[in-house]
């Protein structure tokens, strides 16, 4: 039985990070060749060894993707090194400690690389899949752009993962007819690097978060690597436009 993303080509942003690193990996192990983007060098250089051990060609192209020209180089590395562009997982974004400060700087960094970046990734990543009549992307928001989720005030993120929704429902809507799907996953609490910032605000904000889900407990990156995987594959076909929650319950309270 052949693998899922044999002889295909995926963008993974933001894979230096928990869920692009788990989800780059896994696409690789599905036969993928992967183009690992972060804005850090260091963390994409091993996102990219850890790929090739898993059997994947991959390459990292670093910048930052909220800006038109770094995600235009970043699409056509992938051409020019591979030959097409099949998939995307559009994964990169921030959580900004002082967003509860409501401070106009944070807000329009934080829309930047959680909304702007996702447009810009669209613009370009959407032209080269036409070419090959069929394409599959996802965005990453979270649940916090469906449901306030009882935390803080978080106005740029909240706002801006709601934003990415949207923008995704868009994207479906213009490209359903030229086989190009969009989806967009919502995760819950993920154990990461920006989970830990977010829970060492606070004692309590630890413990509540790591209590988050009716599960009682917070999710691995690969658990919502594997969703982003399944969204960007031929056993998704039939799937466009659709927010996936993987929070372990916490939505369906």
């Amino acid at each position: 039985m052949g693998r899922l993303f044999e002889n295909r080509v995926v963008i993974v942003t933001g894979a230096g990070g928990a869920i692009g690193r788990a989800a780059a990996i896994g696409f690789a192990k599905e036969g993928a060749s992967v183009i690992v983007s972060d804005l850090k060098p260091d963390t994409a250089h091993e996102t990219t060894e850890l790929v090739k051990q898993a059997g994947g060609q991959s390459i990292a192209v670093c910048g930052d993707i909220s800006i038109d020209a770094e995600v235009q180089r970043l699409v056509s590395s992938a051409v020019e090194t591979f030959g097409s562009l099949d998939c995307a997982f559009n994964n990169a974004g921030i959580t900004p400690a002082d967003d509860h400060t409501w401070n106009e700087d944070v807000f329009r960094r934080t829309f930047e690389i959680n909304l702007l970046s996702q447009f810009l990734c669209l613009k370009y990543q959407i032209p080269e899949m036409l070419k090959r009549g069929r394409g599959a992307i996802v965005n990453t928001a979270s649940i916090m752009g469906l449901v306030s989720a009882g935390e803080p005030a978080t106005p740029a993120y909240t706002s801006s993962k709601h934003a990415v929704i949207g923008l995704t429902k868009a994207a479906a809507l213009a490209y359903a007819k030229q086989n190009i799907r969009v989806n967009v996953l919502c995760p819950g609490v993920v154990r990461s690097a920006m989970s830990e910032q977010v829970m060492a605000i606070s004692e309590d904000m630890r413990a509540r978060l790591m209590n988050h889900a009716p599960m009682g407990r917070i999710a691995e990156p690969e658990e919502v690597a594997e969703a982003a995987i399944w969204l960007c594959s031929d056993k998704a076909s039939f799937v466009t436009g659709h927010s996936m929650v993987v929070d372990g319950g916490f939505t369906a309270q």
